[in-house]
């Protein structure tokens, strides 16, 4: 079969000019982009599609949906399928965001790997890949690896940063035959300029001080400064590591892991009461309100529940350290929650590989979702108006800032 110098359907872009269609542009970008695939796979088959040739090497079988990220929007294409072998263009491979890229080495990776090997094959296949060679992985690899090691390591140079939150997730991974779980440590926090940051990701054997102490030295390494106030659960470790490395600042104890922690004092068929009754708090209007309302709810709980409500009196000063700054800094935190949401968003993603097949493909992985959420935050509107963060200027308010004060009964809980 002559090879076509030139990919032409003339009769098929003159359809979509007559139909002006609302999204003109992209049907026509659907268009080309089939066609240009068709003839690809016509120069693979070294026939046309439909033609009877003494020519022919393959076959078509059907078609494999597609969803293809341009900047004419989403387009579903149609990407033909072969009897034997596989087609799938390179060109629509490299185009995918970072963290479909990442999300697909990781996968080849863990076929390389020989781990599951059944049920990988099934995982690519629903990413729309038929078989990607080793050279591929390692080549994509290498581009995203690059590209998430910048991420982490950049300066933060867009403080002072007033708030941070801090958290970690859990993750399996294969070593030495094993699989054993690491513990991902992440922080987010506010820029100067009023925008959410990803801050740092790191993946540690041991959710323990050292672990913590290493990741925010590395931080304010980076250039974290100006932080007033962190929030995340109590584990001791991280606790200690706030207060070692971050001098001045508050911690806040995360209100959403606290309640799940007063909650295992609570039997079960009064725990949509109890967490009602704990969210009323954070839904005042102002601090005298909150610690009236924190009063009021401790009160009850001594009724019914005596061990929630020693628990709860118990972490006050952890649970209301937000108080001491302006109420429309808190209920935006309280509002908001964007930690818990961007856990979702990992887990998401991390949930589909189940486990990895080392430690680099869950930096390669969470790196490139963090990387995408941080370019969105940076994007939008501001998480705090300027006129609200010069409110917790030091200058303002250093007589008001407490120091980190962390009860024993908080980081025994």
């Amino acid at each position: 079969m002559a090879v076509r110098p030139t990919v032409t359907d003339s009769e098929g872009f003159g359809k979509e000019l007559l139909t002006a269609s609302p999204d003109l542009l992209g049907s026509m970008v659907k268009a080309f982009a089939e066609a240009l695939m068709n003839a690809e796979v016509d120069e693979i088959c070294n026939a046309e599609y439909g033609e009877v040739s003494p020519e022919r090497v393959n076959r078509r079988n059907g078609y494999r949906d597609r969803a293809w990220d341009t900047r004419a929007g989403t387009i579903e294409l149609a990407v033909p399928r072969l009897r034997q072998g596989s087609y799938f263009p390179e060109w629509l491979l490299t185009r995918r965001r970072r963290a479909e890229q990442a999300l697909i080495s990781v996968v080849a990776t863990s076929y390389l790997l020989g781990v599951s090997t059944r049920r990988v094959d099934k995982l690519v296949e629903q990413l729309g890949v038929a078989h990607i060679s080793k050279s591929q992985v390692s080549e994509l690899a290498r581009h995203l690896d690059a590209q998430v090691e910048a991420f982490r390591s950049r300066p933060l140079d867009g403080g002072p940063y007033r708030f941070v939150q801090a958290d970690a997730l859990t993750m399996k991974v294969r070593e030495d035959g094993r699989v054993i779980n690491v513990h991902c440590l992440l922080a987010v926090g506010v820029n100067g300029d009023g925008h959410r940051e990803i801050l740092g990701l790191d993946v540690v054997s041991s959710e323990d001080g050292a672990g913590w102490l290493a990741f925010f030295r590395g931080l304010v390494a980076r250039g974290l400064t100006g932080v007033r106030l962190v929030t995340s659960d109590a584990h001791a470790g991280l606790v200690a590591a706030i207060g070692a490395t971050l001098p001045g600042a508050s911690w806040q104890r995360c209100r959403t892991h606290y309640l799940r922690d007063l909650l295992t004092f609570t039997p079960k068929s009064s725990q949509p009461w109890v967490a009602t009754l704990v969210r009323t708090i954070f839904d005042q209007a102002g601090a005298t309100e909150v610690n009236a309302q924190f009063d009021r709810a401790v009160e009850a709980l001594s009724e019914k529940l005596p061990r929630a409500a020693t628990h709860l009196e118990e972490a006050k000063a952890d649970v209301l350290a937000f108080t001491t700054y302006p109420r429309e800094i808190w209920r935006q935190i309280w509002s908001s929650n964007p930690q818990e949401r961007l856990n979702k968003e990992i887990r998401r993603r991390t949930d589909v590989v189940g486990i990895f097949p080392n430690r680099d493909a869950i930096i390669r992985l969470v790196g490139a979702v963090l990387a995408e959420q941080h370019d969105e935050w940076i994007e939008t509107h501001r998480y705090f108006g300027l006129e609200i963060l010069a409110k917790t200027d030091p200058a303002e308010t250093a007589a008001d800032t407490p120091e980190i004060s962390v009860t024993t009964d908080a980081l025994a809980a």
